[in-house]
């Protein structure tokens, strides 16, 4: 199969050197919108390189992986819809709520298959706690923890498009916890703060971000989020429940240091970034997208699981704006 990939930055490029190696994939073609760099890393990869996203949509191609900035994901995606090309996109679908369930609705209505880069639906950790939640082992859950800690912030120029924290970084924390348990969230409550850089104040968001959801089956999860943790990339799931617990992310790269007498664990290294924690996670979910083109599964994470996602960080924002608990009712859904 020949895949197009749209958008060749940081995580652009990372998806390009693992779609290269993939089995089924014949030939990846990259395109950007900033001349010259396509050219560049088609040449350190040793792949092919077009002059437009529009040449790479009309070349043949049999998926499309969308990696460009968030204002181009939801025009791509129409485009690639009206095509009928199985497409991979990255998240946010849609900077705004409004478009994101516009395209839920084109999605289903169409019958492309479109897959939402959610990764984490791909960690074996996080897989393993799924399972353990739905065998029953765990009795009722009760509590669920989940944590995304950034080692640094990003580029201050970045934080203006990102859509705050709970629409960037918590976002992830949300679509894997409607995953594991399988319940729907009903109510948050959020807030935030900032210790440090000016710019996230300047943009109306926080560095630090905090929230406690509600969930349909009476049970509570507890999400925070940093840009500022100093001991390393920090992304964690704890599930409690009536007969057990289990833990995401508790190995010995766990970027915590034990206060107990006589305690070595964890032995690290630490990693440092989300691709670092994550590689094996990418490399599952771009194999998963080569079979959902190849009309070997459905997609693993539709535009309706992302708008899902999105609606709980919308209610956190308004939270944390307004100071007050927020029902999922108050967040349209669309696709009555």
């Amino acid at each position: 199969m020949r895949i197009g990939l749209a958008g060749v930055g940081r995580i652009g490029a990372f998806h390009a050197a693992t779609l290269r190696h993939l089995d089924g994939v014949d030939e990846v073609v990259l395109a950007d919108a900033r001349a010259g760099t396509a050219d560049r890393v088609a040449r350190e990869l040793g792949l092919r390189a077009v002059g437009s996203v529009d040449a790479l949509l009309e070349g043949g191609i049999d998926g499309l992986l969308i990696a460009t900035d968030t204002m181009s994901h939801a025009p791509l995606l129409r485009r690639a819809i009206a095509q009928g090309l199985p497409t991979f996109c990255e998240k946010p679908v849609a900077a705004a709520l409004d478009e994101t369930i516009e395209l839920a609705e084109l999605e289903r209505a169409s019958g492309v298959p479109i897959h939402i880069g959610f990764q984490r639906r791909f960690d074996s950790g996080y897989v393993t706690a799924r399972e353990a939640v739905a065998s029953g082992s765990l009795g009722f859950v009760h509590t669920i923890r989940a944590n995304t800690m950034d080692e640094t912030p990003p580029p201050a120029a970045y934080i203006p498009t990102s859509g705050g924290i709970f629409r960037d970084c918590n976002v992830h924390d949300f679509d894997i916890l409607r995953f594991i348990t399988g319940r729907e969230v009903v109510s948050v409550a959020a807030t935030g703060g900032n210790r440090g850089a000016d710019f996230f104040t300047a943009a109306g968001d926080v560095d630090t971000g905090a929230a406690l959801l509600k969930l349909d089956d009476d049970s509570v999860a507890l999400v925070n989020s940093t840009r500022y943790n100093g001991a390393g990339h920090d992304v964690r799931m704890e599930v409690f429940g009536e007969k057990g617990a289990i833990a995401v992310g508790l190995d010995d790269s766990l970027a915590l240091t034990s206060a107990e007498t006589g305690v070595t664990f964890p032995a690290g290294p630490r990693v440092h970034s989300f691709q670092e924690r994550f590689l094996p996670a990418y490399q599952a979910e771009l194999s998963a997208f080569c079979e959902v083109v190849a009309g070997r599964r459905p997609s693993p994470c539709t535009v309706y699981d992302a708008l899902q996602a999105f609606r709980i960080a919308d209610a956190c924002e308004l939270s944390r704006a307004t100071g007050r608990s927020v029902s999922l009712h108050e967040v349209p859904e669309g696709l009555r």
